[in-house]
């Protein structure tokens, strides 16, 4: 029985692929941030955390100097993404924390404004 020689060509196309799955990844969740409010934030950040520790992975252990042409482009491609959705989550997060700053604040507000204080009732025998 003959068993096929390992080629690296083998290789190309999982990385390819896998960098095919991560740009799409980013794609959506670039178009999606702050539009698409049925975007699974947790669930597309699981997806990318794992496409990019197996694209480490593989790189490590076939260098990045191996990378052929098709996989280098595509990989600039990645990193340009990257740098684009860096950006949307940060702006989608400072977002998110001055909503709940300003969520606090009205809380806040409304405590203070007597109707529900617990400080009114020390004064009073409640018993």
């Amino acid at each position: 029985m003959m068993h096929p020689t390992p080629n690296n060509n083998n290789g190309d196309n999982h990385l390819s692929g896998l960098l095919g799955r991560l740009e799409a990844v980013l794609d959506k969740e670039n178009t999606s941030i702050g539009i698409d409010k049925s975007l699974d934030l947790a669930q597309s950040n699981a997806v990318k955390s794992r496409c990019l520790y197996e694209m480490a992975v593989l790189i490590r252990n076939r260098g990045s100097s191996d990378l052929g042409e098709p996989q280098a482009s595509q990989l600039a491609s990645v990193r340009q993404k990257l740098e684009i959705n860096t950006r949307k989550v940060k702006a989608h997060m400072e977002a998110v924390r001055q909503v709940t700053d300003l969520l606090k604040d009205v809380a806040t507000a409304a405590d203070a404004d007597g109707t529900y204080s617990a400080d009114q009732f020390l004064g009073y025998d409640l018993s």
